[in-house]
Formats: C-alpha cells, sequence, structure tokens
C-alpha cells in the first residue's frame, strides 16, 4: 500500500473511530446498555465493510490504474447494498437495540466518507511523476 493511501485510511478510521464514540455514548444514554452495545456494533460493522473496501481500491489503482473508476463505483455499491440488506435482516434482532444499531451503521458510513473525503483533500497526490517526464525526454524523440 502507497504512502498516500495509508494516510487516506488512517484519516478515515480516525473520523470513523470518533463519531463512533460519540454515536455510542449518544446512545447509551438514551436507550442504555443494548443502545450502547447496538451503536457500537453498528459503527464496527461499517468500518468492517469500508476498511477492506478501501485497501481494495488501493490495490487496484496500483495494478490496473485504468480500472479504478469502475472498480471505486462497484465496491460501494456493493457495500452500501450489503449494508441496507445486513440492516434489514437485524431490525428485529432482540439481541441488539435496532435503531442504535442503525444509528451506529449510518453514523459510520457518514464518517467514514467524511474522513476518506477530508483525506483526499490534505493528501498531496501526483498527477504527474516529474521523474517519469524527464526520463522521458530523452526517449527516442531525443535521438538523433
Amino acid at each position: 500500500m502507497k504512502p498516500n493511501d495509508a494516510r487516506i485510511l488512517r484519516g478515515a478510521a480516525i473520523f470513523t473511530a470518533v463519531a463512533g464514540l460519540i454515536a455510542v455514548v449518544a446512545s447509551g444514554l438514551v436507550a442504555g446498555w443494548s443502545g450502547a452495545a447496538g451503536a457500537g456494533l453498528g459503527v464496527l460493522v461499517a468500518a468492517g465493510f469500508f476498511g477492506p473496501g478501501l485497501y481494495v481500491l488501493s490495490r487496484v489503482a496500483h495494478r490496473w490504474p485504468e480500472l479504478l473508476f469502475g472498480a471505486a463505483f462497484l465496491i460501494y455499491t456493493t457495500q452500501v447494498v450489503v449494508l441496507v440488506v445486513l440492516m434489514l435482516v437485524l431490525r428485529d434482532a432482540s439481541f441488539l437495540h435496532g435503531r442504535a444499531f442503525a444509528t451506529g451503521v449510518m453514523t459510520g458510513m457518514v464518517a467514514w466518507l467524511a474522513g476518506q473525503i477530508w483525506s483526499n483533500l490534505k493528501v498531496k497526490t501526483l498527477y504527474v511523476d516529474p521523474e517519469a517526464a524527464s526520463g522521458a525526454s530523452s526517449g527516442p524523440e531525443g535521438r538523433a
């Protein structure tokens, strides 16, 4: 994983952890222990979905940069669909507070995306590699 990708992953994880802590405390105050546990599990589920997705996307960008947009769209769409299905399956689960779980998932998802956007804006990614550009000028067109 490239250092820029690691910084983006770390930034998104930090945002999610802070927002998750706030969601757990708020759900704990509103719904008690089951609310706090549900919100915590929801945030962990969201981070568990989006963290590996970002890792896979960075691997695709490294190996097949021409497939980056399609892979990003496919990964994000799949993650959101699976999260919605998971929330629908677990909405009537008796072992956790359903609304707190849904709040935790949504909080984790929004915080992850906000952290990823913020990290992308802060990371200085080169669009043109200056060393490769200077090496290209001594290529075939530089010869007589």
